[in-house]
């Protein structure tokens, strides 16, 4: 194979930046509408099987989100600063949109080296930028997928899983 196939092959199989966060967006996109999915009395309640109500994976989500890019960014990881957890359905969701602005901003100040240089993630996990970016994104997916097993259960029919918007 040439040089040049090699780098055709590269440039077609490899997603920039912005599509890695428009793909994230998208996820998360997904779950704001699962969010929005659940009455209002079984979001910080319902459970299945002793697993955590959504409102719980919800706030894993947040606590990753945010405070991982900013780790990501600067190489300062610091937990989550928010104290209180909300109790309404339009409270969750207006921290989850503050975490999608926070994430749209802190994106581009993320160094390029910093998506493939080690580090550890809040002072416990080692790997890479993009690879606690991916694990964010997949935490995401599979806490997601409990929802849509709780959702059915409640006899509402969850979003589909690919209208990502």
């Amino acid at each position: 194979m040439s040089t040049k196939e090699v780098t055709q092959i590269a440039a077609a199989t490899t997603l920039t930046p912005q599509e890695l966060l428009k793909h994230w967006q998208g996820h998360r996109g997904l779950t704001r509408k699962m969010i929005e999915a659940f009455p209002d009395d079984k979001l910080f309640t319902w459970s299945i099987g002793g697993m955590r109500p959504f409102s719980d994976l919800v706030y894993e989500f947040l606590g990753m989100a945010v405070p991982g890019l900013q780790g990501i960014a600067t190489g300062k990881w610091q937990k989550w600063a928010h104290a209180d957890k909300v109790t309404t359905k339009q409270e969750l969701l207006a921290l989850w949109d503050e975490a999608t602005d926070g994430i749209n901003n802190i994106w581009p100040t993320i160094p390029p080296h910093r998506f493939q240089e080690q580090d550890v993630a809040f002072g416990q996990w080692p790997g890479t930028g993009i690879s606690f970016i991916f694990y964010f994104i997949d935490n995401e997916i599979h806490h997601r997928g409990q929802a849509y097993v709780y959702l059915r259960s409640l006899g509402i029919e969850p979003p589909a899983f690919w209208d990502r918007p």
